[in-house]
Order: structure tokens, then sequence, then C-alpha cells
């Protein structure tokens, strides 16, 4: 499993408007200023996260986006399968039952789902206010 710099600006993405705490929205030009990512980048990842539900959007000159939760309530996992698909670290794991004509007999299948449960585990379980600057 790779995250792609998709999966990495969504997280930097949202913890810029973690930070604002919800109470204001954040325009995408002061996300691209802050972040150092192009306005265009941010519109294509803004968008996944939106479509997933976990913005609320205003239009207009005091517009921009807010998270529609608190901060507590997304996790690492759920913002990164939301714009990189599974995490799944091998691709026979993406189908369920498997459909790999080899899994019955193949000696490595326990391993890649043993790291896909760890990978799993520890991204289900950070969530945006873990990664907040100021968290005690």
């Amino acid at each position: 499993m790779k995250v792609s710099t998709k999966g990495r600006y969504a997280l930097r993405i949202m913890l810029t408007l973690a930070q604002y705490d919800g109470d204001e929205y954040i325009s995408v030009k002061e996300i691209s200023q802050k972040q150092e990512i192009t306005i265009k980048y941010i519109e294509q990842i803004i968008s996944q996260l939106n479509k997933a539900g976990f913005l609320t959007s205003l239009r207009g000159n005091f517009g921009g986006y807010k998270l529609k939760k608190k901060p507590e309530e997304y996790t690492a996992g759920e913002i990164l399968r939301a714009v990189e698909g599974s995490l799944a670290p091998v691709a026979c794991l993406l189908d369920n039952p498997n459909q790999c004509k080899r899994s019955k007999k193949c000696l490595t299948l326990k391993f890649w789902k043993g790291l896909d449960k760890v990978i799993g585990d520890y991204v289900d379980n950070i969530t945006l206010a873990d990664l907040l600057p100021n968290k005690k």
C-alpha cells in the first residue's frame, strides 16, 4: 500500500479545516496558501471529500468549506479511503470472498491479511483531533 499525494493532501486539507473547529468557512485559496497545494488540485480533492459527506460548503465572497462533524469524528482511514479507495496491500484482498485462483494454496495470504488488519486498525483509530498540533 502506498498513499498517493492525493491521500496525503486530503489529510492536510481536512486538518486545515479542523483547526478552525467548524466555526467558519475556509476558502480554497486560503487552504492553498496554508498548505502550498495548487488550487486546481485542492478542488479535485475537496470534490471527493464533499462527495463522501465530510464537508459543508458555502458559495460567495465569504464562502468556502468547513467540516460537517467534529474533528474527533473523522478517522484517517475513512479520509484516505474516500480519496484513495481500498488501503489493501495486495489486490487479492479487494474481493470478498477472495477470487484469486491461488487463494486456497497461497502461503502468503495469511501474511497479507494480517498486514491489512494492522493497517486498518491503525488508520481507523487515529482521528483528525489526534493529529491536531495542540492535542494533549
